[in-house]
């Protein structure tokens, strides 16, 4: 799936069980969790378990995917759960259009479905809903995961120049990827595939 992904390959992967539907948010973030307050966007939310994680912790969450059918899910998770989130069918490749502003940014394998234009329109879009001195939170799938299966594979430099104008790069880190997959479909590394990690602070 190393191509650019379209609205049926992801409608046809949450058909069964999209294999990074995991039932919670990725441990990368977890880690990062004290870190996010205030207004948090969900890029890319799928079925909103990281905005509902991030809602119970008294964060003020939009979760947008282009998907209505995981999006609808994602809403009635909230309602099970009794948490207040805002969930919107939105393509992400139209935030530079919208008038709201957050704090923060998280992204949880969004980035790399991109096209490198459709990369280019995103970044875009993110600095401009986020407010200036806030973060964004992306993991993405790494270079250093052999193979051809899954999503494209992002360098430390694909980073670095998506995100060299009017942005700062605290840090990217290695990480593995939490899956749910048959192995016989998807030959991932041991553990997960491998993945990036990046905290990046919005200028002025």
């Amino acid at each position: 799936m190393t191509a650019i992904p379209n609205r049926s390959t992801f409608e046809a992967l949450y058909a069964g069980q999209a294999p990074w539907d995991i039932g919670r948010p990725q441990k990368a973030f977890l880690a990062v969790a004290d870190r996010i307050q205030g207004s948090v966007l969900d890029a890319g939310c799928g079925t909103g378990e990281t905005s509902l994680y991030f809602a119970a912790r008294g964060c003020k969450v939009t979760g947008i995917d282009f998907l209505e059918v995981v999006i609808q899910r994602a809403r009635d998770k909230a309602v099970q759960r009794g948490l207040a989130v805002t969930f919107l069918v939105k393509d992400a490749l139209t935030l530079q259009d919208w008038g709201e502003r957050f704090d923060h940014v998280l992204d949880s394998g969004l980035f790399h479905v991109f096209s490198d234009d459709d990369r280019k329109r995103y970044v875009a879009g993110l600095a401009t809903v986020l407010r200036t001195g806030g973060t964004l939170f992306l993991m993405c799938f790494s270079d250093e995961e052999p193979g051809t299966q899954g999503p494209r594979r992002v360098s430390k430099q694909d980073l670095r120049a998506a995100f060299a104008d009017g942005w700062v790069i605290e840090s990217i880190e290695a990480v593995q990827i939490d899956v749910i997959a048959n192995p016989q479909e998807f030959a991932f590394s041991p553990g997960g595939p491998k993945g990036w990690f990046a905290v990046i602070r919005r200028g002025t």
